[in-house]
């Protein structure tokens, strides 16, 4: 005969507790005042008896699943922002929560049916992700469920979002570069209007300002945000009379070409150029020579960030006040930023 299934009288019977106490503990019930030493002797003799929970009974009575959906438009497919689903994953896991997880590719309509599902599996909450920061039109669908964006706003200010501090982490990356000496500093900018290219060229303009150094027009320079740009953009910067002993670029990829502009130039990367990226995208970053200086974006931390916000919103309603958290981008020093040559 096939052996039974430990039930939680089995395990009151080996505390001497009541059923209620031993249920309270093993569902981390909230409110309830049971002393750590009759929690610790619920748990071990759970543990013994290989008692495991039943989470749909459990689910039922706290009108509660422990599943949360994450829908995201191409974060599933993406070498770097791919951390912020596996931020999520180790938060909810902590939490005792399983998250289901779905990528749209930007088709709306699958998007739709996306959130219709997860909403029909009834998830405690949804996660709704952006491959980068962008301002979004929310979903109607999501208006029935309890939501947090992750790198994106919306006009709705009363939904949660966590953004990267794009400000911060330029402001960042043009200290470095002042405290190497360097008063010429080149910035290789995106042409897109997106949250990113403002609050970079704003973190941009507030470190010279912050380093007693003149902005100069004709050193910020725009185009699309892949090497070609990039290789384009320093170009033009590297063929000035009066070139920069250095240069901030938007991303990783845009470094990326400013390198190969560096190259055709005869210039040596640090020492007659520093070069600092953004995004930290290990591929790029590891694979340049000498390896790349960059700005990390906090993908992980955005993803365990939006995940314990959920959580929040689960437990308290719509009643609390929306958080809007822009998450530090911190420097990653390596190979390709030095002092600034003599005579600049």
């Amino acid at each position: 005969m096939p052996q039974r299934e430990p039930t939680l009288r089995d395990v009151a019977v080996r505390t001497g507790l009541s059923v209620t106490t031993v249920s309270q503990v093993l569902s981390d019930a909230p409110g309830r005042r049971i002393a750590e030493p009759t929690r610790r002797r619920v748990r071990a003799a759970a543990a013994e008896l290989s008692y495991r929970p039943n989470r749909l009974a459990q689910g039922l009575r706290l009108k509660r699943t422990q599943t949360l959906g994450f829908v995201s438009d191409w974060i599933g497919a993406s070498p770097y922002a791919g951390l912020t689903i596996v931020g999520a994953q180790d938060a909810a896991a902590e939490q005792g929560y399983l998250l289901m997880l779905m990528t749209s590719g930007k088709d709306s309509a699958l998007e739709d049916r996306e959130i219709r599902a997860l909403q029909d599996q009834q998830v405690d909450g949804l996660i709704y992700a952006a491959e980068y920061h962008r301002v979004v039109p929310m979903p109607a669908a999501l208006s029935e469920s309890l939501t947090v964006l992750v790198d994106a706003t919306t006009a709705d200010k009363r939904i949660p979002t966590v953004v990267p501090d794009e400000e911060g982490g330029a402001l960042s990356a043009v200290n470095e570069l002042a405290a190497h000496g360097h008063e010429r500093i080149g910035f290789v900018n995106n042409q897109d209007d997106i949250p990113a290219t403002h609050g970079r060229l704003k973190g941009y303009r507030r470190g010279l300002r912050d380093n007693g150094l003149r902005f100069r027009g004709e050193l910020v320079v725009y185009d699309h945000s892949g090497p070609g740009g990039g290789y384009a953009d320093a170009s033009t910067l590297l063929d000035l009379r009066n070139r920069p002993t250095a240069l901030f670029c938007f991303n990783d990829r845009m470094a990326m070409g400013a390198y190969y502009a560096a190259a055709e130039r005869g210039l040596r990367i640090p020492h007659d150029l520093s070069i600092i990226g953004f995004d930290n995208q290990d591929l790029i970053v590891n694979g340049l020579r000498p390896r790349l200086t960059t700005i990390e974006l906090p993908h992980y931390d955005m993803g365990r960030w939006a995940v314990l916000e959920l959580l929040k919103l689960i437990e308290s309603g719509r009643d609390r006040p929306a958080p809007h958290v822009a998450l530090p981008c911190p420097l990653v020093r390596r190979g390709s930023t030095a002092s600034a040559p003599r005579g600049e």
